[in-house]
């Protein structure tokens, strides 16, 4: 009896034995994700110059969106009061864009809090006099040399805040040495528009690609200073690989004919500053 039970057992080795057959092999470990194949997660609170709001909103934002899955959270004001909000901790985000090298600065080293180690720039915009035709002095700033134009008595000229925004920086620096006699009011920088296209303004200081989308005409400038846009991620950001990914889209080929759809001349490569994280280009 005992024989017949280990007879088909031997008999069973034998055939397996015979057709080469080997024990399974233990299923092998799925190998751990890395970082770029983890899936998109989260929002990217974008914090930029407020020049740039209506192709944030409208067309970047929604764009990368679209391409990575990350959300976008944008906020648009003047390069240096949104850095001095990131410094009193008053705003959070993961990426800052502003309109000049030198607001990075100020958020750089133990001075800055360390909110910034690396920059990139990455397009620039020259400042235009943008006017409503719709003005009596329309004509005037159409045929007169602009310094004069805008000196005339009565008429309403609006830029930003010097303390706050570059433009308005730049702007004060041109008419220090080219015309004195101007003395624009000074408004938030995402309200210029609104109170120039509303006839609350007769002209305005804009940067060239603001003024193009708006549909605003405009006076160029002979030695008209320009804006430098730049690009960096914030320290201690909610989101950092997507703060990088979005970094990544702006400056790649669908980042930049976006921004070249809105009038921004686009620096390739874009120019380094700090230790730029590798694969961001510079």
């Amino acid at each position: 009896m005992r024989l017949r039970r280990v007879l088909p057992i031997l008999f069973a080795a034998a055939i397996l034995a015979g057709c080469g057959a080997t024990a399974p092999a233990t299923p092998a470990k799925p190998a751990a994700p890395t970082a770029s194949a983890a899936p998109a997660s989260g929002t990217v609170s974008v914090l930029y110059a407020g020049s740039l709001v209506n192709m944030m909103e409208h067309q970047l934002g929604p764009a990368f969106a679209k391409a990575s899955g990350y959300g976008f959270q944008g906020y648009g004001g003047g390069s240096s009061a949104v850095a001095n909000e990131i410094k009193g901790k008053l705003r959070r985000g993961d990426v800052f864009i502003s309109a000049s090298p030198a607001v990075n600065d100020t958020l750089m080293g133990a001075g800055g809090g360390g909110w910034v180690s690396w920059y990139l720039t990455f397009a620039q915009a020259p400042v235009v006099i943008g006017y409503n035709p719709q003005s009596k002095f329309a004509a005037d700033l159409k045929a007169k040399p602009w310094a004069q134009a805008l000196a005339e008595p009565g008429i309403q000229v609006g830029s930003t805040d010097p303390k706050l925004d570059p433009k308005g920086k730049l702007v004060a620096d041109l008419l220090s040495k080219d015309a004195p006699a101007v003395k624009p009011q000074v408004f938030p920088e995402q309200e210029l528009i609104g109170r120039l296209q509303s006839g609350q303004l007769d002209a305005g200081f804009f940067y060239a690609n603001e003024a193009a989308e708006a549909k605003i005409p405009t006076i160029r400038l002979d030695r008209a200073p320009s804006a430098s846009y730049t690009v960096t991620t914030l320290a201690n950001g909610p989101n950092p690989a997507g703060a990088l990914a979005f970094v990544r889209f702006l400056l790649g080929p669908q980042g930049q004919a976006l921004l070249k759809a809105d009038g921004l001349t686009v620096i390739v490569p874009p120019q380094p500053t700090g230790a730029v994280p590798a694969g961001l280009g510079g």
